[in-house]
């Protein structure tokens, strides 16, 4: 992880990091080898050819780039937090409700796993 990277993460709102850091955990947990790098000028972990962008703003999260059907049936189960094609908002209280295991599947999903 560069400078740029932790720049962003460190200038992260209180009240958002606790979210932004378990996401961050959870990639690490399903994919060790990640590289976090700065694009789009937000945080995106990279595993070859995969890459997940994720946008820090007022809301929470937001989560770009992710292949609608390539996310193990999280979309259908979570409809309401589908913005566009390839993007979604999670917000700290839609988080509380979704367990670790279940954004786990969703990363392993996205990462090709």
């Amino acid at each position: 992880m560069d400078d740029a990277v932790r720049g962003y993460i460190a200038a992260i709102d209180a009240d958002r990091r606790p979210l932004f850091d378990r996401v961050h955990q959870l990639v690490l947990g399903v994919r060790p080898e990640v590289d976090v790098v700065l694009s789009y000028q937000m945080p995106t972990f990279v595993v070859g050819r995969y890459r997940l962008y994720v946008g820090v703003w007022k809301h929470g999260l937001s989560f770009y780039g992710w292949e609608p059907g390539r996310e193990a049936g999280f979309a259908a189960r979570h409809p309401e937090l589908i913005t566009n094609k390839g993007t979604m908002k999670l917000g700290p209280d839609d988080a509380a409700g979704i367990p670790d295991v279940e954004l786990r599947e969703f990363l392993r999903a996205v990462f090709g796993n």
